[in-house]
């Protein structure tokens, strides 16, 4: 399978009001936030873990945990921003870089303009946020990006995704899982995924 959809009632329901063109700004931010920390819960089940020894009220036993500094959560900004709480509510201590994408409007290409990244990223499981998968241009560049640093381990979140945007970063980069909510029925001529949400950025930061 080329991205795992969560088939989900209450996935279903949260991706239903966050479609809504009367659902309120924050409202929008809440719903992004709730539909993510399901999405995190999906993508890190085959995250790997090491062997404590941890002390009960009745005797001591042995449990497994996720290492220390093994995650790295790294939005494509702006809209990827609105989904980073959902994945501390899990990861409470994973760095964040950022990656700054916009789509040039004559060829709807992505174009980097920032780029920060922690130090040791190389080593971490990193998990690329970006509300919508589109044609699949900014998901690709960002793990483009992220291969040129030395990070093998890469997931990509998505709410919302466009069949054409899952077979391209597939097609690109079959090595990275891809997490989506729901996948919608095509890409219109101006590339805005139908029948979508509109604008998540702009409906995250009340811009629209």
């Amino acid at each position: 399978m080329k991205a795992t959809i969560i088939n989900h009632p209450l996935m279903s329901h949260k991706v239903a009001m966050l479609r809504d063109k009367n659902t309120n700004t924050k409202q929008f931010r809440e719903l992004i936030e709730e539909i993510t920390v399901l999405l995190t819960y999906e993508a890190f089940k085959d995250i790997p873990t090491v062997p404590v020894e941890v002390e009960t009220p009745l005797e001591r036993t042995v449990q497994q945990v996720i290492p220390d500094n093994s995650v790295a959560i790294v939005p494509i900004l702006r809209a990827g921003l609105g989904m980073v709480n959902g994945v501390h509510t899990l990861f409470p201590t994973a760095k964040v870089g950022h990656v700054g994408m916009y789509r040039d409007e004559t060829t709807c290409l992505p174009q980097e303009y920032y780029c920060k990244l922690p130090k040791d990223i190389g080593g971490m499981i990193c998990i690329v946020l970006d509300p919508m998968l589109a044609t699949g241009g900014s998901a690709i560049a960002a793990v483009d990006l992220l291969k040129k640093q030395g990070v093998s381990r890469i997931k990509c979140m998505h709410i919302i995704a466009a069949p054409e945007g899952i077979e391209n970063l597939h097609r690109t980069h079959p090595d990275v899982q891809i997490y989506c909510a729901t996948c919608d029925r095509e890409l219109n001529k101006d590339k805005y995924i139908l029948p979508g949400l509109g604008d998540a950025g702009d409906r995250l930061f009340g811009t629209k």
